[in-house]
């Protein structure tokens, strides 16, 4: 007979805190394995042209767990736009610049920006789509504004110690310094197919690449500098 203190194990063998915990991890695997293939179901046919079915047979659920999940199709459509959005904007979890020069700092951020639109095509895609609709999606997440916040504190924190050392200009306004850096990397991504096309370049070679990156450094550079 057990003793008063011992713990009962569930029919596997397993403890009850650890069959509930596997539970909850393997949730969050089949969670993360949806908007992981959502993602490209969405960023390849948009939100009218993607298959809940085509989503559920690649990732070996059903359209009930995915329900389950994500409450409806649109639930899921902006649950993926939250993760790509979060994706692309940790910028102060993965470059630290605060140690460099004003300049040196925002030719990093620039250089990083541009490279991370470029690992990111299904971002570029996503947000190309959700332009279509106005921005009618985006509106209604909670997490999307506040994902922003950090990127715009970086270039922020850049702007202020370039003005206070008279690197840049004084009327510079970080978050229109914010979008010029991503419109300019954003465009190396959407538009490198039919800019490849008009102009027989491959924009996707590392030599095409190499060049466009340093063009939209020297740009931005350019753009901050006293005049």
């Amino acid at each position: 007979m057990k003793g008063a203190g011992a713990t009962a194990l569930c029919a596997n063998g397993e403890r009850p805190q650890d069959a509930k915990a596997s539970r909850s991890s393997d949730a969050e695997q089949t969670r993360r394995d949806i908007l992981t293939v959502a993602t490209q179901e969405f960023a390849d046919k948009g939100l009218s042209g993607a298959r809940i079915d085509e989503i559920a047979a690649r990732t070996r659920t059903s359209k009930r767990m995915i329900y389950y999940y994500f409450g409806s199709k649109e639930g899921l459509y902006i649950s993926v736009l939250e993760e790509a959005y979060r994706n692309i904007r940790n910028i102060e979890r993965d470059v630290n610049v605060d140690h460099l020069s004003p300049e040196q700092a925002l030719r990093e951020l620039v250089s990083f920006t541009f490279d991370r639109h470029q690992e990111n095509p299904d971002f570029v895609r996503l947000v190309m789509n959700e332009n279509l609709h106005s921005g009618k999606y985006i509106a209604q997440s909670a997490d999307i504004p506040a994902l922003n916040v950090p990127a715009i504190e970086t270039v922020r924190r850049i702007v202020e110690r370039g003005k206070k050392s008279r690197a840049f200009r004084q009327d510079i306004d970080p978050a229109d310094l914010h979008m010029s850096i991503s419109a300019l990397c954003f465009y190396s991504v959407s538009n490198r197919h039919t800019f490849s096309t008009l102009f027989k370049v491959d924009m996707t070679s590392r030599k095409a690449l190499a060049a466009r990156k340093k063009s939209v450094i020297d740009t931005i550079l350019a753009s901050v500098r006293p005049r």
